[in-house]
């Protein structure tokens, strides 16, 4: 019975994350499982999760069809009031705006819905077949094989379905700005602050994403003091969402002469990119300097005021921008990321339960913060929010392999929408 279960948890977390088969070879999984989860999630990360086919396919529990039931006759009222709305010839413009703005929200379930209905009416007209000709064995045997089919449809429609019934964020849809900070560790910190950043300027191009830098502020030994960058592509805060934190790195040091392995941190933030609707800013409430340029620059380093400093006077928020030679340009990043900030803070306002602001993101830079352990000696990553450890800490740094970490927590984040789903 256990490995029924367990087979079944794996089917409709695959069905939930069809990426995750990319996953399920390559990583390992510890004996722990994370604090405070449900007997779902600790049936997910057993170790034995990884040995299953994708192809094992269990019906959902009666409760949780009941429920998606229930919400799937909402969305079929909600959509037919609204079809029936915009139909009326004395609606104004506005109202018929709203009205379809709204019915596309429900668009991508209602499609989900109609295959499902359809296939569900497969099912029943093959089962009355069945029932009629209960001698005919060819009939029969032809008509088991296609009530099969239907069954698996049915499964990934259900899965389908569940999916986009569970809690979205709306900002997972947006572009990001990353933020990476250095944190305990001097140089050997600022060394592992450029070697994140390019990390996720790797894994960006790896995506298909477009990275651009805002602002980098460089140590000593050429690493990054800080970094941060814009990225944009397709639901780019959703996938990157989960990487805020305190990432620690352990290895030998490049200034290190007797070969000890030190423990180094760095921040990350990613911030969901606001659009012009979200924030509105003021001019009297911002302050805006300019200044030359330090640091290296080439021939028009320190010649002009190119350099920006906008300071938004009610939140006390500080963004400085030099990285381009243009005033223009380095004002325009400036804003963006200033926007992104402040869209963060309202954003964490309205939906605490599920987001943190940015300081709680970014912590205090100090070691025992941790998301993720970086070991280059024994050539390893380990996650610790989902207990994860991947064996190839090159592919990982070369951005080819950050998804292991990425689809557990999203599967994660599924998972825990589910048992959330169930309990409502």
């Amino acid at each position: 019975m256990r490995m029924q279960l367990q087979r079944g948890l794996l089917s409709a977390a695959r069905a939930l994350n069809p990426q995750l088969h990319s996953i399920s070879a390559s990583f390992t999984i510890r004996h722990t499982v994370p604090r405070n989860s449900t007997p779902f999630l600790q049936s997910l990360f057993s170790p034995t999760f990884r040995s299953y086919s994708t192809e094992l396919m269990m019906p959902f529990s009666s409760d949780l069809l009941k429920i998606m039931e229930s919400r799937i006759k909402s969305i079929e009222v909600t959509a037919s009031c609204l079809e029936n709305f915009m139909n009326q010839p004395e609606i104004s413009p506005a109202e018929f705006s709203r009205a379809n703005k709204e019915l596309k929200k429900v668009k991508g379930s209602m499609e989900l819905i109609n295959k499902l209905r359809g296939t569900q009416k497969e099912i029943e007209s093959l089962r009355s077949l069945v029932s009629e000709f209960p001698e005919d064995k060819d009939m029969i045997d032809m008509a088991n094989g296609e009530l099969s089919q239907a069954w698996h449809e049915e499964a990934r429609l259900q899965s389908l379905l569940l999916k986009s019934l569970l809690p979205k964020d709306d900002a997972d849809e947006r572009d990001c700005i990353l933020e990476v900070r250095a944190g305990t560790g001097g140089e050997e910190a600022s060394l592992f602050a450029m070697d994140v950043f390019k990390m996720y300027e790797k894994y960006s191009h790896v995506q298909g994403w477009r990275f651009e830098v805002v602002d980098i502020t460089e140590s000593d030994l050429k690493g990054y003091k800080e970094a941060s960058a814009a990225i944009s592509g397709a639901d780019v805060f959703g996938k990157l969402k989960f990487e805020s934190g305190i990432h620690r790195v352990q290895r030998v040091p490049v200034t290190e002469k007797s070969g000890r392995i030190h423990t180094s941190a760095v921040s990350v933030a990613i911030l969901p990119q606001a659009d012009e609707v979200d924030v509105q800013l003021r001019n009297e409430d911002l302050k805006i300097d300019t200044y030359r340029p330090g640091g290296s620059g080439g021939q028009h380093a320190n010649t002009t005021n190119s350099a920006v400093r906008i300071t938004h006077l009610p939140t006390g928020i500080v963004v400085s921008i030099q990285d381009e030679r243009s005033q223009h340009m380095n004002k325009a990043k400036a804003l963006k990321v200033l926007c992104a900030k402040l869209y963060e803070i309202e954003r964490s306002r309205l939906q605490m339960s599920r987001s943190k602001l940015r300081s709680d993101q970014i912590g205090s830079g100090d070691r025992s913060e941790r998301i993720r352990t970086y070991n280059f000696p024994q050539g390893r990553v380990t996650d610790h929010r989902v207990n994860i450890t991947h064996h190839a800490i090159n592919d990982v740094m070369q951005g080819e392999s950050l998804d292991v970490f990425i689809d557990a927590l999203l599967l994660q984040q599924e998972m825990e929408a589910i048992a959330f789903l169930e309990q409502s």
